[in-house]
């Protein structure tokens, strides 16, 4: 396991993290001291608790967000995937309609070849 030391509201703390996670959970705790450093801006000292409290629920928040707009697109490619298979569905329907009436007509030219060529 490899250590990571994050900062948050000025506070360093040590965290454990999988070997190559350092960078990522760096980063997100860069992310997460800037809810807060928000909120302190805009509420002023109010309890370390309170704003770390504040900034976990403005995360959630955004996370739901996120969520429901991945479930519309989720819901979105499923649709455009049932569309894309009825048109392609319909589009070997109409080729085989086709072969069918082509096969039909080189039949009938081939007849009438063959009587044209006996007269």
């Amino acid at each position: 396991m490899a250590q990571v030391t994050v900062t948050i509201d000025g506070k360093a703390y040590r965290m454990a993290c999988d070997e190559g996670q350092e960078e990522h959970l760096i980063e997100l705790a860069e992310r997460f001291d800037r809810y807060v450093g928000h909120l302190k801006e805009a509420f002023g000292e109010i309890g370390d608790q309170r704003i770390t409290v504040m900034a976990g629920i403005m995360v959630m928040d955004e996370m739901a967000e996120l969520q429901k707009r991945m479930h519309g697109l989720e819901s979105e490619i499923a649709t455009l995937r049932k569309t894309r298979d009825d048109a392609l569905s319909r589009a070997g329907k109409n080729d085989a309609a086709l072969t069918g009436t082509l096969v039909e007509l080189a039949e009938r030219i081939e007849s009438v070849a063959t009587k044209l060529s006996r007269s």
